[in-house]
């Protein structure tokens, strides 16, 4: 009897615990939504899309309930969120007062659009801004949250170097990219890739630290031939040890990328000199792909390439250019000093040449100013 009564009297005061615990909840919730005011945060469903070098608006907007909140209470801070789960600061506001961090000071802006508009302006984008975004309002101890998800116009690569196939680990793929203009893919550009016709039997690494590889046109050499079209994935590997291409993926040009006109054909070292003269630099990989897609190059002329390859862009295929279909045709890592080509040029646009000097400017700024002046084979490779 006497085990029964401390069973029975441990039972009521654990449920006594839980109501009072209870209560208190209830309390102190209805406490802090009276005083401080819940927050809702709102952003856009989807994507937002854009190119290197253009501005896009990362919606986001809030609200409280009530609705009677000192606007200089509220704090607005935008982060970007890698793969790691690792967070980036891009931009806080507590008021009237405002930061912008890193690459992204000069360039990003609130767009101040009225109450409750918490979405910022990035202006002249980069490859490297692509990717997830949060933003954050916060109102004492009341906050939420939203996502919004930045992508690109772009294309998608192959690549490996002169070294050969599968000489690159994680590392060295990233700096393989980021050397012709470019930055590793993601899974989703690489499937999108995929949707477009992209086929590439060799495995390269994407920026998650995966390994995979797209297959359009199943076959025995690539993964058997009675396996089903996709994207092949190895999984994530080991990023020192071991050893794969890259898939990399370029965006719009600031820039132009042209055939130098030239009566006679040249070695790598005269190939430089002779863009440098023209007032350009050898064009990069990436910079090729980009001509090939935006610009829509078209030329059936092997020209050299700042990385010692031999390539030329196809987007109308006709059998004496390599191939029916369209893409930048490969012809490999020839003998820089005694091999013979045209080369391909990149010139950078005028404001670009310029930005050392010129400042970035706000949306706000850009509308004084507006204001004040109207008073006075790789052919196979097929693009995102």
């Amino acid at each position: 009897s006497y085990l029964y009564l401390l069973i029975s009297l441990s039972i009521f005061t654990l449920l006594t615990f839980k109501f009072i615990l209870l209560i208190f909840h209830q309390y102190f919730y209805y406490i802090l939504k009276d005083d401080t005011g819940a927050v809702i945060v709102q952003t856009a469903p989807g994507k937002v899309v854009t190119h290197r070098g253009g501005s896009i608006t990362l919606p986001c907007r809030f609200h409280h309930e009530p609705e009677n909140t000192d606007p200089a209470r509220i704090r607005i801070k935008w982060t970007k969120v890698t793969d790691a789960l690792q967070f980036e600061d891009v931009f806080v506001a507590l008021g009237r007062q405002q930061r912008v961090f890193g690459s992204y000071r000069g360039r990003v802006f609130l767009e101040q659009a009225g109450p409750g508009d918490a979405s910022v302006i990035i202006q002249n984008v980069t490859l490297e801004d692509y990717g997830r975004y949060e933003c954050e309002v916060t109102n004492d101890m009341e906050d939420d949250t939203g996502f919004v998800n930045l992508d690109l116009e772009g294309v998608v690569f192959p690549y490996y170097p002169r070294e050969g196939r599968y000489k690159l680990n994680y590392h060295q793929a990233e700096d393989a990219c980021k050397h012709q203009d470019a930055i590793l893919a993601s899974h989703s550009q690489l499937h999108k890739a995929w949707l477009e016709g992209l086929d590439w039997c060799n495995a390269g690494w994407l920026e998650d630290g995966s390994v995979q590889y797209p297959i359009s046109h199943p076959r025995d050499q690539c993964g058997r031939k009675d396996n089903p079209a996709g994207v092949r994935n190895y999984g994530y590997r080991h990023k020192e040890d071991e050893h794969y291409d890259a898939f990399c993926f370029t965006s719009k040009l600031n820039g132009k990328v042209y055939f130098l006109k030239r009566f006679k054909k040249v070695n790598y070292a005269e190939a430089m000199k002779a863009c440098i003269r023209d007032g350009s630099m050898v064009a990069k990989v990436g910079q090729l792909y980009a001509a090939w897609k935006f610009q829509l190059l078209d030329r059936c002329e092997a020209g050299w390439l700042e990385d010692g390859s031999i390539r030329y862009p196809i987007v109308n295929p006709r059998s004496r250019c390599g191939g029916s279909q369209p893409g930048v045709r490969h012809l490999g890592f020839p003998d820089k000093k005694f091999r013979l080509y045209g080369v391909y040029c990149f010139r950078k646009n005028k404001d670009e040449r310029a930005a050392g000097t010129v400042m970035a400017k706000s949306p706000a700024d850009s509308l004084k100013s507006r204001k004040s002046s109207s008073s006075t084979p790789m052919n196979a490779t097929r693009v995102i």
